[in-house]
């Protein structure tokens, strides 16, 4: 039978610390640990190409299916609804708040439902509340619905991102989490064609542009909800399209990713408490706030910003396009080198000084050229970057229930960032928009601080935990798999990624 160590050596993927174990890892019990199928067979020895080409099959099956109203602010809603003053920033906040409560349960629901049933489900409610929000009649209807909205879209981005941690090893984290995203992105570059094209729908059937935005774009999701039920796969212990030995692979390949011994998967109350208290966690909730506070900002208020720079609001939804496109380039760019070098901070960094440089050059009074190409660094910026934030922490938490708890907790609270964008672009500030683009600054200066932080705190453990396995290997100390298992990212074998 291979040892686990044996068959890291020959599929050369599997990155840990020199640490000593009480017993080697074999690899059929590794998967049957892992998928609680006893008619798997052990995890073959794949040469790179056959390993590739197992991750291309596993990405065409998974990647197609789990991949505004920014738009519609321009097309009527502000007029027909009588959303003066701030009411239109409210009603994008109403969004937030659930959103981001309820975004910790819905990765624990996940979990111990089927996600083939569960993402789908949600993505019927959510498109169901988008088509009826373009039937409201009046403010309180919009902001009913908004709140909706925000409850069945809570557990989408999050249990998705959660899902591909269960499928994906951590250097293979972003590319997906990119690609997933980099939908999102292409959609905001369609949202502006779409709703260039609705606009002349304005009347039809009594209902404005913005009424069509809402109905023609909700459709379009209940039927992805849909297909969904029929293409999305749970997990690879149960994946049908994938041979008992791919299964075995797939399973053993990601329970040692992290560490020399695996991880839990039973729950206790500890891998919430463990969460909770993890200095990781609310550091990162900073650098994450850093990203989708600009990038909220950007993408909501986009339409309005351009049609500030004089053009009609036609030609303003038109110019939304062009900066989506280059941030999807940007954002795939970013996510295959960062799985490549095995870093997500340096591609942060990046994006964030993309960010800077972008809204810097809007809130000065300078031509509109100079402030069209800065909304191009802001959109590639704070999009690019921001699948790199999510992998992150992604990558640093060991244990499926703690990664669960730890990035719903960090997508939930650094969502309120986009609660914040959504009341910082006020109207009277047209068309400058000074305060806006000077409270994105502010974040972007918090992620400035934040990530170095960071990184220099990931050092400082990952050497100390070096010198300790020296130590205690030349002391004869040694743990056995269980210990290494409970502690989790907490192991001594267990690094973290910068």
């Amino acid at each position: 039978m291979t040892s686990q160590r044996d068959s890291d050596s020959a599929s050369g993927s599997v990155e840990k610390g020199p640490i000593e174990v009480t017993e080697s890892a074999d690899t059929e019990k590794a998967a049957l640990d892992y998928g609680g199928d006893s008619t798997l067979p052990p995890p073959p020895m794949l040469t790179p190409e056959q390993e590739r080409k197992l991750w291309r099959k596993i990405d065409m099956r998974i990647m197609p299916i789990v991949r505004n109203i920014g738009n519609a602010k321009l097309q009527g809603l502000t007029t027909q609804l009588d959303l003066t003053g701030n009411k239109y920033n409210i009603a994008l906040t109403m969004y937030f708040i659930p959103y981001c409560l309820f975004e910790c349960p819905a990765n624990l629901v996940l979990k111990e439902f089927r996600p083939s049933r569960w993402l789908p489900s949600i993505t019927l409610v959510w498109g169901t509340i988008m088509t009826l929000m373009g039937l409201v009649k009046n403010y309180p209807q919009l902001v009913g619905l908004r709140v909706l909205l925000g409850i069945t879209e809570a557990g989408l981005f999050p249990g998705v991102v959660y899902f591909l941690t269960l499928w994906y090893p951590r250097h293979m984290l972003q590319f997906r989490v990119g690609i997933f995203y980099g939908g999102a992105t292409v959609a905001g570059a369609f949202s502006g064609l779409l709703a260039f094209g609705i606009s002349f729908m304005s009347g039809t059937s009594g209902l404005l542009g913005w009424s069509w935005i809402f109905i023609l774009e909700g459709i379009a999701t209940v039927v992805v909800g849909f297909i969904a039920f029929f293409i999305l796969v749970d997990f690879p212990s149960t994946a049908a399209f994938l041979t008992p030995e791919e299964r075995a692979y797939v399973i053993w390949r990601k329970k040692y990713d992290n560490s020399s011994v695996g991880e839990e998967e039973h729950f206790e109350m500890r891998h919430l408490w463990s969460a909770f208290t993890d200095w990781q966690v609310w550091l990162q909730i900073l650098v994450y706030m850093s990203v989708i506070t600009p990038l909220y900002g950007i993408s909501l208020f986009l339409p309005s910003i351009i049609n500030g720079f004089g053009f009609d609001t036609a030609i303003s939804q038109l110019l939304t396009v062009p900066p989506y496109i280059f941030a999807t380039i940007v954002l795939i760019i970013f996510a295959v080198w960062s799985d490549a070098k095995k870093v997500r901070s340096p591609f942060i960094v990046a994006g964030l000084v993309m960010c800077l440089v972008g809204f810097a050059i809007n809130i000065s009074d300078v031509a509109i050229g100079p402030k069209y190409f800065g909304t191009f660094l802001v959109v590639a910026g704070s999009y690019a970057a921001f699948p790199g934030v999510v992998a992150w922490l992604g990558n640093n938490l060991s244990g499926h229930y703690k990664r669960g708890v730890g990035m719903a907790m960090h997508i939930g609270i650094g969502n309120f960032g986009g609660a914040i964008a959504s009341n910082i672009y006020r109207s009277q500030d047209a068309p400058r928009y000074i305060l806006g683009h000077g409270i994105e600054l502010m974040f972007v200066g918090i992620g400035f601080i934040a990530v170095p932080i960071t990184v220099l705190l990931y050092r400082r453990i990952n050497a100390s935990r070096d010198q300790a396995q020296l130590e205690a290997k030349k002391n004869g100390i040694i743990f056995t798999p269980e210990e290494l298992r409970r502690m989790g990212d907490r192991a001594p074998d267990f690094r973290y990624m910068l």
